[in-house]
């Protein structure tokens, strides 16, 4: 939105992409549910490219380089008000998916008050290098741990989900503080600050075709983008949330300075994809594709999977320590007598 703002600050025609930007976004903001999936438009091949100056024995596995090329995360959200003017409580269901070229690796969906979750625990210990016991292999006293690495769906109280964060984040005993926000004047002096910057820098292009289907391309410097953008946030660094200090112009000082260009697709006004192309930041690797893509489509109601086995958090740590470590001590054991 501060794209789209920015662009009616600009020429004849940033002013008519932006505007269709804007209504593109407002009418995102009015859904009741919504779903997108973002992946890498690219392919193993590049990838490894874009990893050849790690050190010997560092690189990048094959088998990673494949997942990435082939990953997609799905997300799809549910509310009872328009999404722009819900808050957390207002969601009634929320689905996130990770994918791989050989299906599902990971998946959770939060229906009413529970939290339901699975993973291929297999196919992720062979992807990453670090492979996990059979499920088949671990004692019973593994409980809920055993079935989380058969791949079984398990559910677990959302509210006692919660609570276990406390402990987790340094806060037990206590309530977990309130995430930091901005106050509306803030807000409108950092949405000031951006918006001048991106006029400034970057130039907007449409195209359409006779199916209704547009494109606005969205091209910038990168270097000069990011250093200009971060300058303008250094006068409100004491306004901000605490996070950590602000980049300066010397941590981007030997950023590329490509021009990179988001492309977003207006379907009869609303929007479909955005794809960034950052093929050109690759520099000195010899990249054909390489963008960030994002597909926007109505969103699916999240549903509780059939036969899943409801759990407390306390048993999956205690099927961890009690099943999976006293797996690891009898593999220790058995070397040591055969070696004895």
């Amino acid at each position: 939105m501060v794209l789209a703002g920015s662009a009616a600050c600009g020429t004849v025609e940033n002013l008519s992409a932006g505007q269709k930007l804007d209504k593109a976004f407002d009418k995102l903001g009015e859904q009741r549910s919504l779903s997108f999936e973002l992946d890498l438009d690219t392919d193993a091949a590049t990838l490894k490219a874009l990893d050849d100056d790690t050190q010997p024995g560092e690189e990048m596995p094959d088998e990673m380089a494949e997942l990435l090329s082939d990953a997609r995360i799905s997300v799809s959200v549910q509310s009872k008000k328009p999404l722009e003017k819900s808050g957390e409580k207002d969601f009634t269901g929320m689905a996130l998916k990770f994918s791989g070229p050989d299906g599902d690796l990971f998946e959770y969906r939060l229906v009413g008050d529970y939290t339901y979750a699975r993973v291929d625990a297999e196919a992720l210990g062979r992807m990453s290098g670090s492979p996990m016991p059979p499920a088949d292999e671990l004692p019973d006293s593994a409980g809920a741990f055993k079935k989380l690495l058969a791949g079984e769906w398990l559910k677990v109280s959302t509210k006692e989900l919660e609570e276990a964060g406390g402990p987790l984040s340094g806060a037990e005993g206590r309530e977990p503080s309130a995430e930091p926000t901005l106050d509306a004047k803030t807000q409108k002096k950092l949405t000031g600050a951006l918006r001048k910057v991106i006029a400034k820098e970057v130039e907007f292009k449409t195209s359409g075709d006779s199916d209704g289907t547009e494109h606005i391309k969205a091209t910038a410097p990168f270097r000069t983008l990011m250093t200009e953008l971060f300058d303008a946030l250094g006068p409100l660094a004491k306004e901000l949330p605490p996070g950590g200090e602000l980049p300066t112009a010397k941590d981007f000082k030997d950023a590329p300075n490509e021009k990179v260009t988001a492309d977003f697709t207006l379907k009869n006004g609303e929007l479909t994809e955005v794809s960034v192309d950052l093929a050109k930041l690759a520099e000195k690797a010899k990249v054909k594709k390489f963008a960030l893509v994002m597909r926007v489509s109505k969103g699916e109601r999240p549903t509780a999977p059939a036969g899943a086995t409801e759990v407390r958090m306390d048993e999956i740590m205690e099927g961890f320590f009690g099943g999976f470590a006293e797996a690891e001590l009898d593999d220790e054991a058995f070397m040591e007598d055969a070696q004895g």
